[in-house]
Formats: C-alpha cells, sequence, structure tokens
C-alpha cells in the first residue's frame, strides 16, 4: 500500500482510511494520543526502539494527512505537542472493533496453543 493511496478517489474507502496509518508505528501513535496531548520525546519514551527520525516523520505524515495537530509552543527551548484532530478521533474510534477482533484472535490462539501443548505433554 502507497501513501499515493490515500489521496486517489478510485480507490475503496478502506484503503483510503488504511493507508493513512499504514507502516509500522502510526497505530500505536494513534492509540498513545487518545488519551491526550503528547510530547515527542514522552511517545518515544513509550515506543522503545522508535528513533526519533522515524518519529519525526511518521507525525509529520499524520500531520498531513489531518490525524494529528503539531502544537509548537513558543518557549525556550520549543515545545511541541501532538493532539488528535476530530478525523484523527473518528478513525481511532473506527479502529476499536478491529482491535477487539486482533484481541479476540490472539486470545483464541493463545488457547489453541495452551491446548496443543497439553496434548503434547499428554503423549
Amino acid at each position: 500500500m502507497t501513501r499515493s493511496q490515500a489521496v486517489n478517489p478510485n480507490v475503496c474507502g478502506v484503503t483510503a482510511a488504511i493507508a493513512v496509518i499504514d507502516g509500522k508505528w502510526k497505530t500505536s501513535l494513534l492509540w498513545l494520543l487518545e488519551a491526550g496531548p503528547q510530547r515527542p520525546a514522552e511517545l518515544r519514551r513509550r515506543l522503545p526502539g522508535l528513533s526519533a527520525k522515524v518519529l519525526t516523520q511518521a507525525l509529520r505524515e499524520m500531520e498531513s494527512d489531518g490525524l494529528v495537530h503539531r502544537e509548537v509552543h513558543d518557549v525556550l527551548p520549543l515545545k511541541t505537542v501532538y493532539s488528535l484532530t476530530d478525523f484523527g478521533r473518528r478513525l481511532s474510534d473506527a479502529l476499536g472493533p478491529i482491535s477487539d477482533l486482533g484481541h479476540e484472535r490472539l486470545d483464541r490462539m493463545t488457547a489453541e496453543q495452551a491446548a496443543h501443548a497439553g496434548q503434547v505433554e499428554a503423549s
């Protein structure tokens, strides 16, 4: 999936929605920003393995796509805060049921693995 699909009017709506959250970190960033405005350093602390460069790129793309609002406070040192826009909140709300399905899948897989481990031990 490419970012160009996010603006192509000839693609399915689901594809256009998924294109703006495609990538390793965007859904996690969306989830963290649901709790309220966050500074970039806080987002990095809460997502180990996320580099400053990739964080900046993801947040800029999310801002360009209308998911997040970037506010720079004119203090020294500069203070930047990111928050969800109304569109970002709506997308996050829409992803809630998908998250529930994902958790159901994980629970089912865990139960199946436990049952399989019990069968192996019984053998």
